[in-house]
């Protein structure tokens, strides 16, 4: 890892819903809004994002935690902004807390999400 990286880092990141990340693949009748694991898909992106300006070449980090509430929908076609804020380093493990907002202002996610640095040859070659 490179220097810099430390707790109260903040990452912001826009997205706009599209159908395939919608709830439609579920069946009929449900609306067009986006999915609860599309919302945390977004979520676990925006970490990722806040994380990669610090990694080494040889470096990468994988998900193991998941906590979130879907508080409010959101139709297919507006935006969301996900906001990820490292609230700690421990171990080459990173503990952060996530939100989404649509363009409402509307809160619609809330939660936390933990993630593990790994060094790829590594987790690759199965050793």
């Amino acid at each position: 890892m490179k220097d810099g990286l430390a707790a109260g880092l903040t990452y912001k990141q826009d997205f706009t819903v599209t159908p395939e990340m919608g709830v439609t693949h579920f069946g009929a009748g449900i609306p067009r809004v986006l999915s609860t694991p599309s919302m945390i898909g977004l979520m676990e992106r925006t970490c990722l994002e806040l994380l990669t300006p610090y990694m080494d070449k040889d470096e990468q980090t994988v998900g193991f935690h998941v906590d979130v509430k879907h508080l409010a929908p959101t139709r297919i076609g507006q935006s969301v902004t996900v906001t990820a804020t490292l609230q700690e380093i421990a171990d080459k493990r990173f503990r952060f807390a996530v939100e989404a907002t649509n363009d409402q202002g509307v809160k619609i996610g809330v939660g936390a999400h933990r993630r593990a640095l790994i060094h790829l040859k590594q987790f690759t070659s199965g050793t």
